[in-house]
């Protein structure tokens, strides 16, 4: 039995529920043997992800979305690292949760990443999610050593609403160490960085962007992308996807413009995450792939599910959007392919059968199916999860 889910969010850690499903099983077949395995999709989660999967927990003090210090969390494995941009530039990370769609920074990212690399991570896995700002990764690029003036020559303010002040922009002085960095670009959403289906558009409101808002950032985003195509770039840098693009800055030292390359990240998959950090990891030389696939690749999902059985999977809402790369379809789908039963608990299902059998999840088992309180499932879910668990174990271990 492997027990593989994500978090219900605002109720229970992925930790948490992997221990909530294992007692509830146990209370049924108290032999039975359960692997854990919390799995995350890049999001907020991911750096508890790693960790318990062995990974070892790193703390610094970074910046937060607003400026203020954060204490931030990154995991650290031999050389390679798990970073998530949450735990520095997160909605929770917001001073008394005020939102600040034009001004939040990523800057206490690029802190994370810098530390990443203090640490000697030579792969860095970039997870991005739940972001609380909209600048493009500038923050997070002027971190490592970017800058970006206005006229005068001032750095220009925080915030995908001070980009609209960009006069010039420089890459050349980033962090020589990235350049022999594999970094990946770990995601749940391909979007480009701006048009109607960019990070302002898509995910600004969300952030507390207005109407009017999100024209601002979009615009600001988009005339961002234009000067960086004229910008000094970084040395050794690589095209989207990890690949050395068109008028990229490989051997060219502080003389090489980011061209045509800039232009090309902004509208590759992944460059509107997060507000558009994406854009400015995939500047970088970032791969993009998946979240999930890339988590379950580091988390050893593959040697776990050899022995299991039966997969339990889940996350708080099983809903249109768990199928396009959530965590709970990417296990499923791992584990279908290596001829695995699946099965998936949830706060609350809104997928009809047929949908999740197409994922591969044979049967889904909502707390809504125990409680039919919704209010009542969140503040208990986990000895409501329980009682779930011990259904699914009498469904398929007695």
């Amino acid at each position: 039995m492997l027990v593989a889910a994500d978090k219900f969010k605002g109720s229970l850690t992925a930790v948490q529920v992997a221990e909530r499903v294992t007692a509830g099983l146990r209370r049924v077949v108290p032999g039975v043997e359960v692997t854990s395995l919390p799995v995350a999709d890049g999001g907020d989660g991911t750096v508890d992800a790693a960790v318990a999967a062995g990974f070892e927990r790193r703390e610094v003090t970074v910046a937060g979305p607003l400026g203020d210090e954060v204490s931030a969390a990154f995991a650290l494995r031999g050389d390679t690292a798990v970073v998530e941009m949450a735990e520095a530039s997160g909605l929770q990370r917001l001073p008394d949760g005020v939102l600040a769609p034009l001004s939040a920074s990523t800057y206490g990212s690029g802190e994370l990443l810098r530390a990443a690399l203090d640490a000697g991570a030579r792969t860095i896995v970039f997870g991005v999610g739940g972001s609380a700002t909209t600048d493009g990764g500038a923050g997070m690029l002027s971190a490592l050593g970017a800058r970006f003036l206005d006229a005068d020559g001032q750095p220009v303010p925080p915030g995908g609403g001070g980009l609209v002040e960009l006069a010039s922009a420089d890459l050349s002085g980033l962090d020589p160490r990235l350049a022999a960095v594999e970094l990946v670009l770990a995601s749940d959403v391909d979007n480009p960085l701006t048009g109607p289906k960019g990070a302002p558009a898509v995910y600004g409101p969300q952030k507390g962007a207005s109407p009017g808002d999100v024209q601002a950032l979009d615009e600001a985003l988009a005339h961002f992308a234009k000067i960086l195509e004229g910008a000094p770039g970084p040395t050794g840098a690589a095209g989207p996807g990890g690949s050395s693009g068109a008028g990229d800055a490989r051997g060219g030292g502080d003389t090489a413009l980011l061209g045509a390359r800039a232009a090309e990240c902004a509208v590759s998959p992944g460059a509107g995450a997060a507000g558009g950090i994406g854009y400015g990891a995939l500047l970088i030389g970032a791969r993009f792939r998946p979240g999930i696939d890339v988590m379950l690749d580091v988390l050893g999902f593959a040697a776990a599910l050899e022995n299991a059985e039966l997969v339990i999977t889940g996350e708080g809402s099983l809903d249109e959007q768990t199928l396009h790369g959530k965590a709970p379809a990417g296990v499923a789908a791992a584990a279908r392919a290596a001829g695995k039963e699946v099965v998936a608990v949830c706060g609350r299902l809104a997928l009809p059968p047929e949908a999740l059998g197409r994922a591969g999840i044979r049967r889904a088992y909502p707390l809504t199916g125990v409680e039919p309180d919704v209010a009542t499932c969140i503040a208990d879910a986990g000895p409501i999860l329980e009682r779930v668990a011990e259904k699914i174990a009498r469904d398929f271990l007695v």
